[in-house]
């Protein structure tokens, strides 16, 4: 595997070797310190990130790596006209390895094929952002000691969701999965995923919009936020908005060792006094995401 677009392209196989590596990377950093030395990872960032970009220019650091790169496409020639594929081609002569994130869905994939050197996709569009899923499964992983038999419950936007929509490919080929989801109408998993991952798979799910009752059975709960802009009347948006948002009373019949995910940033769906609760580890996800995007990096520049 010389590049990642696509969270499916890594077999299951792979991912446990990555989550390996990673818990590796945590448990003993200093033997780590220097594997990149002499290697530059270019981050092209055609839209705004905080977590993602930052994620991937510590990892690189923290491997004794260097970091070129733009976090804006007005800062790069591709305010001029210059292309995708031009663009990563002029970058694959001064850096061994990029992260591409970009809102047209499938340009990481083009920049791919015409690098010649690793792209890791930093997220496209609406479509992947396969580093966040392995950031996730890295969390799953580190918080219940396993990614297969558990009850996991996506909560908010499920329909436009790029991260809900990974993760579910990514976890659907482990066993003893099963999924509920918990949204407005307005806003649930597209049919398509429905019917080519969960069906074709016979992978258990249910669909409800209560996220209280639907709290005891949940092993993880993933939440996302709700958008105003994914509604077409206000009314519809404020009549369903507080029923996303998570607070301490809703955890109230929530299992002792639940653990509360979330791929930030959020804006009011996790009150501030979950923050304390033991069980919310969306934190450590960000933190879980340098250590897996530090063995990914490796990976793919073929350092053992």
């Amino acid at each position: 595997m010389n590049n990642l677009i696509d969270i499916l392209e890594l077999s299951t196989e792979e991912i446990d070797k990555l989550i390996e590596v990673a818990q590796d990377i945590m448990a003993h950093p200093d033997n780590y310190y220097e594997k990149c030395k002499n290697k530059k990872l270019a981050t092209l960032f055609f839209e705004p990130s905080t977590r993602t970009r930052l994620s991937f220019e510590t990892a690189m650091l923290d491997l004794g790596g260097k970091v070129i790169g733009f976090s804006d496409s007005n800062s790069s020639s591709a305010s001029k006209g210059e292309s995708v594929a031009d663009t990563v081609r002029v970058v694959g002569c001064y850096a061994d390895i990029i992260a591409m994130r970009h809102p047209k869905e499938g340009a990481p994939l083009v920049a791919s094929m015409h690098a010649g050197i690793p792209v890791i996709n930093a997220g496209d569009g609406g479509h992947n952002h396969p580093t966040q899923t392995l950031a996730d499964l890295l969390t799953i992983k580190n918080e219940k000691g396993r990614l297969n038999n558990l009850t996991v419950g996506f909560c908010g936007d499920l329909k436009f969701g790029r991260t809900v929509h990974s993760l579910i490919n990514a976890m659907s080929r482990y066993e003893g999965i099963k999924f509920v989801l918990i949204s407005p109408d307005e806003l649930k998993l597209p049919s398509y995923v429905k019917n080519e991952t969960l069906r074709e798979k016979g992978i258990p799910f249910e669909e409800t919009k209560d996220l209280a009752a639907a709290m005891p059975q949940l092993d993880i709960l993933y939440m996302t936020r709700v958008q105003k802009e994914r509604f077409f009347n206000e009314e519809d948006y404020i009549r369903l908005k507080d029923s996303y948002i998570l607070n301490p009373e809703k955890l109230v019949n929530a299992r002792e060792d639940l653990t509360i995910m979330h791929p930030l940033p959020r804006v009011n769906e996790i009150s501030v006094a979950v923050d304390d609760d033991p069980r919310a580890a969306y934190f450590k996800q960000v933190k879980n995401g340098k250590f897996i995007r530090m063995a990914l990096i490796m990976k793919l520049l073929g350092i053992e």
